[in-house]
């Protein structure tokens, strides 16, 4: 299984950009998706996530400015960012829990990180 993202780079305080996440493998299913960032010196902090039913959930830094959406078709999850802050710059991570065969737990795995560096 493997996780590929895209979309990261630079932008001006103000503007928007949209990451993609796609999920490619032996998959059965996928519970979430989940998009991290990691800002030089921090800890990685969940963004946003979205179950299999859609229902999706947000960092309070995040909240009326990112929203994220997945397509359980093509197995991809994206994150269109607007009303980009200085402090929203960090590496961008994309994480999904997959369950490989009917029976396994789901397990999580994660795409290379992007890099998302918004000018002020």
């Amino acid at each position: 299984v493997q996780l590929q993202a895209s979309g990261g780079g630079l932008v001006q305080a103000g503007g928007s950009l949209r990451l993609s996440c796609t999920a490619s493998g032996s998959i059965f299913s996928i519970n979430a998706f989940g998009w991290y960032r990691q800002a030089p010196g921090e800890q990685r902090e969940l963004v946003a996530s979205v179950a299999s039913d859609m229902i999706a959930n947000y960092a309070d830094s995040v909240k009326g400015r990112f929203t994220i959406s997945r397509d359980n078709a093509k197995k991809t999850a994206s994150l269109q960012m607007s009303s980009l802050r200085s402090e929203d710059t960090a590496v961008y991570y994309c994480r999904a829990d997959i369950r490989v065969r009917r029976y396994n737990l789901p397990a999580p795995f994660w795409g290379q990180g992007t890099q998302v560096t918004v000018s002020s």
